[in-house]
């Protein structure tokens, strides 16, 4: 039986953006592995791995019914990447740069393992730049003001956006973008909602709380955009 292939995309969680500890999107990610007691690997490689980061996410998953550990890479271990991503439920990417991010991962051959793992049915999720990293384009402050990036891992079609509500250059910049089609038509989350793909196709969109989605933008006519606001489940 072939595996499903799922990745969420995370508009908050533990790390508090704008989430807090025991946030109900790191409840439905648990929930989403279908499993009693998952293995979640953190992977902070887009904020340097930063020690603060790691010691939140330790804390935060130290307190849930799961296995947490993470993977550093700028001071990586002798533990082999390939066989110990693969034996995960969840791998979680967190926030930063996501251009220094791929960079890296390029160099110590993640992205080809994280391809594998997506394959094997290994949940895969994130937020911001964990977020931007399975798309081919997004948008992106890696480089400064938020700018079009088309060098994604490419496990799901077209381009992506976070942070699409709460910080203001980020709508005008990725309708631009779209418009412009300096990224392919795509998707925009707003922060406090979650998106579950499944298989490359959107399945469900949670929020914590009112108001925040998943918003679809795509091209319209005369260098317009066209955007839907897509329904979200409200999570207890």
């Amino acid at each position: 039986m072939t595996a499903k292939r799922r990745i969420v995309l995370l508009g908050g969680g533990f790390s508090g953006m704008p989430g807090t500890p025991g946030s109900p999107l790191d409840t439905y990610l648990l929930r989403t592995t279908g499993r009693p007691r998952p293995k979640v690997c953190f992977v902070p490689t887009a904020s340097g791995d930063a020690r603060a980061y790691v010691e939140e996410f330790h804390a935060a998953f130290a307190a849930r019914d799961c296995e947490p550990t993470h993977l550093p890479l700028f001071s990586r271990d002798r533990r082999d990447l390939r066989s110990f991503v693969l034996s995960q439920d969840v791998v979680y990417v967190g926030g930063g740069s996501t251009a220094a991010m791929l960079a890296v991962w390029r160099v110590h051959g993640l992205d080809a393992v994280l391809r594998e793992a997506y394959e094997a049915g290994v949940l895969l999720c994130g937020i911001s730049a964990g977020a931007n990293c399975w798309f081919g384009g997004c948008l992106t402050d890696s480089f400064g003001p938020v700018t079009p990036l088309r060098d994604g891992l490419g496990l799901l079609p077209g381009g992506f956006c976070p942070h699409y509500d709460s910080e203001p250059a980020r709508e005008p910049a990725f309708r631009a973008a779209v418009a412009a089609g300096e990224l392919p038509a795509g998707w925009a989350l707003d922060d406090g909602a979650a998106a579950l793909f499944t298989d490359g196709a959107l399945a469900e969109v949670v929020a914590e709380r009112p108001g925040p989605t998943l918003h679809r933008v795509e091209p319209g006519s005369g260098g317009a955009t066209r955007e839907t606001a897509l329904p979200a489940r409200l999570l207890p």
